[in-house]
């Protein structure tokens, strides 16, 4: 089997996810990925509440095939709240959705993991699994400390998110990532950067946010990643870059994500 591509939420933020599913389909995109929650000052998202716009949401994905891969963003804190998870679980499963992008900001790691545990316990009964991301800003900063985690929780549902950005600037090495069980990996994230960047907690974020470049403009080692995940991954290409969005419509940037991406694979010895 060949990769599936997913069209990430941050890769075409600005439109609504009835139009980002038929956007996905119209760039060759088997999937999208949508933003239900919050992940830091942005939202509130309509689609965690507007009836109208989930029935207008479904019928793009009946119209064009496409589904739903994952939608973001649990984040697991100090105060973690697991039975306010409940709506943004249940309209996942509405959605048809396969994963939740969880991400660890409680300190403590030992009660971490316990709450983490405790959100795959009830997002299994959604048939959802739970992908947590490390990210070099975040509680779980790196490939070693979200492994850790996620064998501590010892959850069948639970996954490990890899994001190239991430994985290059927590210093996470491609011979940790051959270690993870494939079953782990339920899809992986793709975007590139430079080499010569900010490596400062501001610095970092405001890439992640609003700089990431198309696979192959930077100096990420996207082909080594390619080398030790499963052939038919689902890859998730999450590319926001602000200066670009205000140039360059949502449905030209998915285009050219995905072909930067397959030239990128076409390269593979």
């Amino acid at each position: 089997m060949a990769y599936r591509f997913s069209l990430a939420f941050l890769t075409a933020f600005e439109v609504e996810p009835p139009e980002a599913v038929r956007i996905a389909a119209e760039c060759g995109y088997d999937l999208v990925g949508l933003r239900l929650l919050p992940a830091a000052k942005d939202g509130p998202y309509r689609i965690m509440t507007d009836d109208g716009l989930l029935a207008e949401t479904l019928a793009a994905m009946k119209e064009t095939g496409v589904t739903v891969a994952d939608i973001e963003i649990i984040r697991i804190g100090e105060s973690f709240d697991l039975a306010a998870t409940e709506p943004f679980l249940v309209r996942g499963q509405q959605l048809g959705a396969k994963h939740i992008l969880v991400a660890g900001d409680d300190p403590d790691e030992a009660r971490f993991t316990v709450n983490y545990g405790r959100f795959c316990d009830l997002a299994a009964s959604y048939g959802l699994t739970c992908d947590l991301e490390f990210m070099p800003w975040t509680q779980v900063p790196n490939l070693t400390h979200a492994m850790r985690v996620i064998r501590a929780a010892g959850r069948s549902n639970a996954g490990l998110l890899v994001d190239a950005l991430h994985f290059d600037r927590s210093h996470s090495s491609l011979a940790q990532l051959a270690d993870v069980p494939p079953a782990l990996l339920h899809y992986v994230q793709m975007n590139d950067g430079l080499a010569d960047y900010d490596p400062s907690h501001d610095g970092l974020i405001r890439i992640a946010r609003e700089e990431r470049l198309y696979p192959g403009e930077g100096a990420i080692d996207l082909k080594g990643i390619l080398g030790v995940i499963a052939p038919d991954s689902v890859i998730s290409l999450e590319i926001p870059h602000l200066a670009r969005a205000r140039t360059t419509p949502a449905r030209e940037r998915a285009r050219q994500a995905i072909e930067a991406m397959k030239h990128v694979i076409s390269q593979m010895p």
